[in-house]
């Protein structure tokens, strides 16, 4: 019988193979008009269900088609229909390509396949100068960092992400509570929070997640001008750019599980509604425990978007992102600020390395809410008008807790809260910019007015301590049962209070071509700052004024090939009071203060070369920061200003696809930060400030498609960080603790189709022990892997 059987089913597949072997097949590439492939074509068999779509590269291929004569189409949304009449014979394989009329540039908004391009640059960006600069016409440096380079890096969170922009490092991993709870980086020496969407104000208290990114704009240099000073750094700023609605139907969805218990799964589905009207909707779950002891995160995201031409002139963009988390967060351990480092190496933090000194019943609760509405409206083909507003909400609730150094070099106090706040921000923003011109000079100009509004909220209780933490034997006193701190916390209540600020903006910046290769760019800003009450009083702040000018000049001497460029650019931070008292104690009083100031000049040279397959910028920046608060050296309980701090550095950053299938982002920057000004009992004068993060960063990942042959559609990755020692501790009232260098490499396996990406992703490969801080010592991911299969249709 079985015999029989297994006879009967070689005859089935012979007859089978011999009759598609008499089938007939088509394949072929489509292209556009300048010979660029396009993704995700179309092709098909009109009037017979049969058919298949591009891949990367634009190929495509059709198999067992019946011998006959058919007609052969090529669509796509956004380009015209193409056909083409063929017959095919029994065994026949016809190769029949497509070209579409349209211009990839006409085709901005479809997938062109990018794989003999130079992929992970991006050669513009309006948000960067709130005007349409190319890369080499802007006299600022910035980072963009791809979603595409985000997926082939199996990137589920925003640390992650950043780790391709040059020089910026995290200290603080997210902390959870509230007003400043969102993650903290390092920038040219000095920390910034991610706090901008598109280019508008968008606060959030916890980690961001990644589904909704386009690109990841990071914008070097005090950037007070054009962004104004409530939610920036001296060092820069980082804004996302999310993805906008487009005119054709489109999906993908992605399951990524790994280490740790890693679970993600990501949508993202854009559907036309009518001819002017079209949505798209970006959503991400996702859980995953800490690698060490106790802790872990879960969250939910989801970011609908509406895009609306309603007319010739008029077009209104709509974002709105939601994102919910749930996590159990390790204590920061903090050594100690006010006694002498009692702590000579790293020995203890790593016998301590998986201890999380917490439990995953102490949790904290973080909501996000942000929308954010523009119309764009044309008013003659010179000018268009840009109307913005942007409001976001966050709420804190839930137990944040932190170990304090008991300076005999081992113990740790806990101190423990039940934090309950929220912060709400509104920002409007009116531009008109303009493209004209005035004489023999061409103009690019943004004029507008920004009004800035935000108010902090706070109910929490107050802190106690919780037990004591050794790092000699991993002993921990503390009570981390969620009724057991409950019970610690009955009758302590920091009290409801309030904290109001408000901000109206005028701004202007003019970006003049003198000759065909030689422009300058000349910007001013005015801030109105007032209406602030701080959280801890009822006292009204006078209004404070700040001007912000910005300067920068391009010269061109290969066009559109090499730029030399150079910039003046300042940044302020309006100051929040503070309460001082004579020397003695008595007549207590709020004390106003005058905003602080960074300028910035800056040198240096950008290339796009070899039909834009290197695009490389290497510049030399000096920034100053004046008027900083320190306290009095005539009276303890006394501040005034007049600290100064100076930040210089070397940066160099390179994306480039020397051959096809071949891409490398890498980067590489020196920052020498030192205070120069300040009173010495507050012990930072001549030294590093902590918050400058380590003096070298390189950041590289080079990754190869095979794009011909056997191998085609698979992919190989390599890459890391590097990074210097840091001071995270630098005082010379307590000494210094230094976080040693570090090195960590990460590789990765891939197997792309047309419709879909399967990715293996390996970090950590040498399971390296390596530490982040900002006066504090937090352990870094050990060895993890990660896998990711996503689907596009």
């Amino acid at each position: 019988m079985n015999s029989k059987l297994i006879l009967y089913c070689n005859f089935f597949f012979l007859a089978l193979g011999t009759a598609y072997a008499q089938n007939a097949g088509l394949k072929g590439q489509v292209t556009t008009s300048d010979k660029k492939p396009i993704e995700f074509v179309n092709v098909g068999l009109k009037g017979v269900s049969k058919g298949n779509s591009t891949d990367r590269l634009g190929n495509y291929e059709i198999k067992n088609i019946q011998p006959g004569t058919y007609t052969i189409f090529a669509s796509l949304v956004g380009a015209e229909k193409q056909e083409q009449t063929v017959t095919l014979a029994a065994g026949e394989l016809i190769t029949l390509n497509f070209t579409l009329s349209e211009s990839s540039t006409a085709l901005e908004e479809v997938i062109v396949s990018d794989l003999s391009s130079n992929r992970f640059y991006s050669d513009s960006s309006f948000t960067v100068g709130k005007l349409p600069l190319k890369d080499l016409e802007n006299p600022q440096v910035y980072n963009s960092i791809s979603s595409k380079l985000l997926r082939e890096q199996v990137v589920t969170n925003m640390n992650d992400a950043l780790k391709n922009a040059t020089g910026v490092t995290r200290l603080w991993e997210s902390t959870g509570r509230g007003g400043d709870g969102a993650e903290f980086y390092s920038m040219r020496g000095f920390a910034v929070q991610p706090s901008m969407v598109n280019g508008l104000p968008s606060v959030n208290n916890g980690s961001l997640d990644p589904a909704n990114v386009e690109t990841i704009d990071v914008i070097k240099g005090p950037s007070g001008t054009l962004f104004g000073s409530p939610l920036i750094s001296y060092g820069g700023l980082i804004n996302i750019t999310t993805k906008k609605p487009m005119d054709q139907f489109k999906g993908e969805v992605g399951f990524v599980t790994g280490s740790f218990g890693l679970n993600r799964l990501t949508g993202d589905i854009n559907v036309p509604l009518t001819e002017q009207a079209s949505m798209r909707v970006n959503t991400a779950y996702q859980s995953q425990s800490s690698f060490q002891d106790a802790g872990g995160r879960e969250s939910f995201f989801v970011a609908p978007s509406f895009k609306l031409k309603a007319s010739e002139r008029l077009t209104f963009l709509i974002n709105t992102e939601f994102l919910s988390s749930q996590s159990a967060n390790a204590p920061m351990i903090f050594l100690s600020r006010y006694a002498p480092i009692s702590f000579k190496s790293m020995e203890l933090f790593d016998r301590n390395y998986n201890n999380s000194f917490t439990s995953d019943e102490l949790t904290i609760q973080n909501t996000t809410y942000a929308i954010q509405a523009q119309a764009f409206y044309k008013l003659s083909d010179k000018w268009t008008s840009q109307t913005a507003i942007s409001r976001s909400m966050t709420k804190t609730n839930g137990y944040y807790q932190y170990l304090w150094d008991q300076s005999n070099g081992n113990d740790f106090l806990r101190y423990i809260s039940n934090r309950n706040g929220q912060t709400l921000t509104t920002d409007i923003q009116q531009n008109f910019i303009g493209t004209f011109d005035l004489g023999f000079l061409k103009n690019k100009i943004v004029i507008g007015v920004d009004y800035f509004q935000s108010q902090i909220r706070n109910s929490s209780s107050g802190w106690v301590g919780n037990g004591i933490v050794s790092l000699e034997d991993g002993n921990d006193t503390g009570d981390l049962t969620k009724a057991g701190v409950d019970d610690l916390l009955i009758g302590s209540f920091e009290g409801n209070s309030t904290a109001e600020n408000e901000i109206l903006s005028a701004y202007v910046s003019d970006v003049i071509e003198v000759l065909p290769n030689f422009s300058v760019m000349a910007s001013v800003r005015v801030d109105r700052f007032s209406g602030q009450t701080a959280y801890w009083s009822t006292d009204e702040v006078n209004s404070q004024t700040a001007v912000s000018p910005k300067f920068g000049f391009v010269y061109q001497p290969i066009k559109d090939k090499v730029s030399v460029f150079g910039n003046y650019m300042d940044g302020f931070v309006n100051v929040a009071p503070a309460q001082v008292s004579d020397i003695d104690g008595s007549n207590p009083r709020l004390m106003a203060f005058d905003p602080e100031h960074a300028n910035q000049y800056e040198l240096g040279v950008k290339t796009n070369l070899y039909q834009e397959k290197i695009s490389l910028t290497a510049s030399y920046y000096n920034i100053t920061v004046s008027n900083r608060v320190m306290t009095d050296p005539n009276n303890v309980n006394n501040s005034i200003q007049g600290g100064a701090v100076e930040s210089k550095g070397f940066e160099l950053s390179l994306v480039a696809s020397p051959a096809t299938g071949w891409n490398i982002v890498a980067g590489f920057s020196k920052n020498d930060a030192v205070v120069t000004k300040d009173n010495p009992e507050d012990g930072y004068l001549g030294l590093r400030p902590e918050e400058a993060g380590p003096e070298n960063l390189v950041n590289f990942w080079t990754s190869y498609t095979f794009s011909q042959g056997a191998l085609r559609g698979f992919g190989l990755g390599f890459g890391g960080n590097t990074a210097s020692e840091y001071l995270t501790i630098n005082r010379a009232e307590t000494g210094t603790f230094t976080l040693p260098a570090y090195q960590v490499f990460n590789a990765s396996l891939s197997y792309s189709g047309a419709q879909y990406l399967l990715a293996l992703k390996l970090n950590n490969l040498s399971d390296e022990k390596y530490y982040s801080g900002w006066s504090t010592v937090t352990p870094q991911n050990p060895r993890n892997v990660s896998l990711s299969l996503n689907y596009r249709f």
